[in-house]
């Protein structure tokens, strides 16, 4: 195994915290992982992915393991759907490109996400009205103690609004090395009532859209108001949307009546984290290298040289001013590591 030493994990994160990994290992197959997993030389492995959803504030000390595995395959097939299976590593927004080839529909509103397939369905992911749950078939996952690959039904995964098993009790005991997806292939179902995808399809000239130019509705969308982590560090959405109660959104509401919200099916709301952080003056500011994006005030941005600490540090400034002016509790949608 080439086990390299004292390697900058700059590249390997969206955020672009420069931080050290003791000892790193690229992972390109499930075999090496279980080979990997098995060394006991390094008692400790750092399970990294695609970097588009963590926040590092130190180096890492123990063995860095890379999950870099590649392939997309078609599992089944019949005359309405299709189930594709992608491995860990292929990175999201080419997996969407893929199906879109393929006139496979289910994926298009999730384009443009960063990250890999491996860590999809950790947080649930989701974008304008979609998410990886409508899609989800299972996942396979090898247990970091007994090295053996376990597979996840939908109902085992438990998944949530951005959340997951494998975001509770399952939590650090598990590495998922593949994931499937039902998809359809014709008469597909389009959510394009979500945000300004009608609006965005309309000034491109589309009356009856077809997957593929909501995909590039969703895209031009995320650009015009999303940083590219390739240019500016960061990691997409830092807080969840809070969830409230009838009564904690009415009593929300009869102090905000100009608030964006969303009903949910449960009789719960969700109120625009990113209207929140707005409104409580952080949008565009600067602290130092760390900042909130001028366009988008849910996206946190590292300017160049700001540690993983600074970071944290605004996060908490804001969701302590949210808190006082709010009375609402943000929680942070990025892993932090400490």
């Amino acid at each position: 195994m080439n086990i390299q030493e004292n390697i900058s994990l700059k590249e390997f994160n969206t955020f672009g915290i420069d931080v050290n990994a003791r000892f790193y290992l690229k992972i390109e197959s499930v075999l090496q992982l279980q080979k990997a997993l098995q060394l006991e030389s390094f008692t400790e492995k750092f399970i990294l992915s695609g970097g588009s959803n963590i926040l590092l504030t130190k180096d890492i000390e123990s063995l860095v393991l890379h999950i870099a595995i590649p392939g997309i395959f078609i599992e089944e097939e019949n005359q309405e759907h299709v189930i594709v299976r992608a491995m860990a590593g292929e990175n999201w927004h080419e997996l969407v490109l893929w199906t879109l080839t393929r006139n496979f529909g289910g994926l298009e509103n999730l384009s443009l996400i960063p990250g890999c397939v491996g860590t999809s369905p950790i947080q649930n992911i989701g974008a304008y009205g979609v998410e990886l749950v409508d899609v989800f078939v299972s996942c396979e996952a090898m247990d970091l103690e007994t090295h053996e690959l376990v597979e996840f039904s939908k109902e085992e995964c438990e998944f949530g609004y951005r959340d997951s098993i494998f975001k509770n009790q399952a939590k650090g005991k598990y590495v998922i090395t593949s994931v499937a997806f039902k998809l359809t292939k014709d008469k597909h179902q389009l959510f394009t009532q979500y945000g300004a995808i009608e609006n965005e399809l309309q000034e491109m000239g589309v009356v009856q859209p077809t997957i593929q130019e909501v995909s590039k509705a969703v895209i031009k969308i995320r650009q015009s108001k999303l940083p590219d982590p390739k240019e500016l560090g960061n990691s997409g959405s830092f807080f969840k949307n809070p969830v409230l109660n009838k009564k904690q959104f009415d009593g929300f509401r009869k102090k905000f009546p100009e608030a964006p919200f969303y009903e949910l099916e449960d009789s719960n709301y969700k109120v625009p984290a990113g209207w929140l952080v707005e409104q409580s003056g952080f949008k565009g500011k600067r602290f130092g290298d760390a900042g909130v994006h001028e366009k988008q005030a849910l996206v946190l941005v590292n300017y160049g040289n700001a540690s993983g600490n600074e970071v944290v540090e605004l996060s908490e400034k804001i969701k302590d001013t949210v808190l006082e002016k709010f009375g609402i509790a943000l929680e942070t949608e990025v892993n932090i590591i400490r």
